[in-house]
């Protein structure tokens, strides 16, 4: 009797297994589609060049759980993110979160891009609360990277006043 009820236990779990291997358990029990598609294929993965002046980098990081997400904006004379890349170091949620910022802000105005809060990004991707702090990072590497490019920007103007007094 207890091997039967043993085997019936055990068969369900034993042919789930055959089936899939864990990773593609987990990817398919645990995470949305979107989070998958993102993960495997992220976009805008890369870096852009630091020390340009229309390039602003956001460097966050969550000592928690040591996510770590580098996020970068090249924007255009009008003030419009023409490019967007990123690196980040953590699980599929955090980088399917960055990958999907970066998509959010290409094409935005600087004011439009700080709109992008990490709710948008969390329903977008149907994170579940445990990694609702992956989409926090992804909002405060935007806003870090438009910090950066505000900065740049500020500390031209500062040195062309200079110039011309």
């Amino acid at each position: 009797m207890a091997g039967t009820v043993a085997k019936k236990c055990l068969s369900p779990l034993s042919v789930l297994t055959r089936r899939l291997s864990v990773p593609e358990y987990i990817s398919q029990c645990c995470y949305h589609q979107k989070v998958v598609d993102h993960y495997e294929n992220p976009r805008n993965v890369g870096s852009l060049d630091k020390k340009s002046k229309n390039v602003g980098t956001g460097l966050v990081g969550a000592p928690a759980c040591g996510d770590v997400m580098k996020l970068q904006i090249e924007v255009d004379s009008q003030g419009k993110i023409v490019d967007a890349k990123f690196k980040t170091f953590g699980c599929g949620s955090a980088i399917a979160s960055s990958s999907l910022a970066t998509e959010w802000v290409k094409g935005k105005s600087v004011d439009e891009a700080l709109k992008i809060k990490n709710t948008d990004i969390a329903k977008e991707l149907s994170l579940p609360p445990v990694k609702l702090h992956c989409s926090m990072l992804a909002e405060d590497a935007i806003k870090a990277a438009l910090a950066d490019y505000r900065l740049k920007q500020s500390d031209d103007q500062q040195e062309a006043a200079k110039v011309s007094i």
